[in-house]
């Protein structure tokens, strides 16, 4: 079943490179999380996990330690954010926490100058990008990635599944993480988002 054939990552010492390259120790309830995740990606599962937690409860630096997995691994990951100003932040963040490890990050949003887009396109395409972030412009048809093994859509209940479906399907057995603010109850979870695994920080 399609459950059973996620890319495997091979995530030896990603918690530690994390933490130092971010230059803070993570809390005990980030490093479960973390855990969780490369538990998931290590064996062969298509991961589908949720990560539930309050602003400021430090799920985008466990989303950061999920792309070194990735990126370490050879593969591209995504960010998908509702707005451009939160793709931005997004960006910032993530390009100083990449820059340590000499990755090149991407911006693409629906503002960016034909010239700009085109390039960034190209660049995806290629594989010389590894770290995709953007709004929805990067599940519009035209943007293709080379290998793309995890997809992240950050405060999903602002897009529809089927946006996120769109993103996924961009890669082969891409693996899902969706973070939200929100506290969802379980069975408003199971419809809202399916077959997904929870972690809540």
């Amino acid at each position: 079943t399609k459950r059973n054939s996620g890319i495997i990552f091979k995530c030896d010492n990603v918690l530690e490179e994390t933490q130092k390259a971010l230059g803070f120790e993570f809390t005990n309830a980030q490093k479960k999380v973390t855990e969780e995740i490369i538990n998931d990606v290590s064996k062969g599962v298509l991961m589908n996990r949720l990560i539930q937690g309050d602003v400021g409860s430090g799920k985008t630096a466990v989303a950061m330690a999920a792309c070194l997995m990735a990126v370490k691994n050879g593969y591209q990951a995504a960010l998908m954010a509702p707005t451009e100003v939160l793709a931005s932040q997004h960006y910032e963040a993530f390009s100083a926490f990449f820059q340590k490890f000499g990755v090149e990050v991407c911006l693409l949003k629906g503002s960016l100058k034909k010239k700009e887009k085109d390039a960034a396109k190209e660049s995806i395409l290629s594989g010389k990008t590894k770290m995709v972030i953007g709004t929805h412009a990067i599940i519009q048809k035209d943007v293709e990635f080379k290998n793309l093994a995890l997809v992240i859509t950050d405060e999903q209940h602002r897009f529809g599944v089927k946006q996120r479906n769109v993103l996924t399907e961009k890669g082969a057995n891409a693996h899902v993480l969706v973070m939200t603010a929100t506290p969802i109850p379980r069975t408003l979870a199971l419809i809202l988002y399916g077959d997904l695994d929870v972690s809540v920080i």
